[in-house]
């Protein structure tokens, strides 16, 4: 069931390999690098350095950010990186210029470097393998948002699956960092990365995109959008808590399950109302048709043809 209340980060021992003393240098001060930082943090881990690019709002980031950790904070170009494991968090596109652009004179032989991009694989860190580094992506199948829209800590990567690809030896301290802070990891090769990804995409961005397209439809039927999401809430909760449960088809209810051609049709009529909602509705609406239990499915199915 989806948490009411934020979760606390609890106390937790450290584990065989974090008293082995790796230091991690962390790449990124955004909402990924915060939640990391703060999971290696209670995990027992040392972090050394938060390097950022030099532009004044990822400059305080990254100052407030390892002020929270106990790290220092250093610009890209300046960073004499001495810790064990590099630990990149920044946007796709930037994850092979970023690693580029530090000192040629840092030494890589040893250490291991990691990016947690969901849809590309372990070679964008390649520059880095050639210089000696042992490298893999590990990406956590989670959603990070800023803590100023949601005043809540980061999200917790206990219980976290993450997807991990790369070289042999990073792949296998990549896994043990993941045991220690008490996720899940599991291997996925290069080339499914993209489809991987994809499906995290249909896990929270359209799901979230589903729920300001139902907003839109509650304000068509004359409710504010805070009041719409109030009420919402108890439906997607219990979904959720069904879905869990009893996998899709045993949570799957309402006219398409039931078979109720003229509700449905009642539904096509009066969404044209609301910009984008029928097309949605027509796609989710043939979907449940292919994967789940309904009655009437042949009428169904070609009231949502025309």
């Amino acid at each position: 069931m989806l948490p009411d209340m934020p979760r606390k980060h609890p106390s937790r021992p450290r584990s065989a390999i974090a008293t082995k003393g790796l230091r991690f240098s962390l790449v990124g001060a955004g909402n990924l690098a915060s939640a990391l930082a703060s999971s290696l943090r209670d995990a027992g881990y040392e972090i050394d350095l938060i390097v950022t690019r030099s532009r004044a709002g990822s400059l305080r980031r990254a100052h407030t950010l390892a002020k929270k950790v106990g790290a220092a904070a250093v610009i890209a170009p300046r960073a004499q990186i001495q810790s064990d494991v590099v630990w990149f968090c920044v946007p796709d596109r930037a994850i092979s210029s970023v690693a580029t652009s530090l000192p040629q004179s840092i030494e890589w032989t040893g250490k291991v470097a990691l990016h947690s991009s969901g849809a590309l694989g372990s070679d964008e860190l390649g520059e880095l393998h050639r210089c000696g580094a042992a490298v893999a992506s590990v990406h956590p199948l989670m959603t990070f948002v800023q803590r100023s829209f949601t005043g809540h800590a980061p999200p917790l990567l206990e219980g976290v699956p993450f997807a991990v690809e790369g070289d042999q030896e990073a792949v296998r301290i990549a896994r043990r960092i993941v045991t220690d802070l008490r996720g899940n990891s599991f291997i996925i090769r290069k080339r499914d990365k993209p489809l991987y990804h994809a499906w995290g995409m249909f896990l929270s961005p359209l799901l979230t995109a589903l729920l300001a397209a139902s907003e839109n439809v509650a304000a068509a039927a004359g409710m504010p959008p805070t009041k719409a999401q109030e009420r919402m809430l108890p439906i997607i909760r219990q979904t959720i808590a069904n879905y869990a449960a009893a996998g899709p088809s045993g949570s799957f209810s309402g006219p398409i399950a039931r078979g109720d051609v003229e509700t449905v049709k009642k539904h096509l009529r009066v969404l044209r109302q609301v910009a984008g909602a029928k097309e949605i509705y027509v796609a989710l609406a043939k979907a449940a048709l292919r994967d789940l239990p309904a009655k009437n499915r042949g009428k169904l199915e070609r009231e949502l043809k025309t």
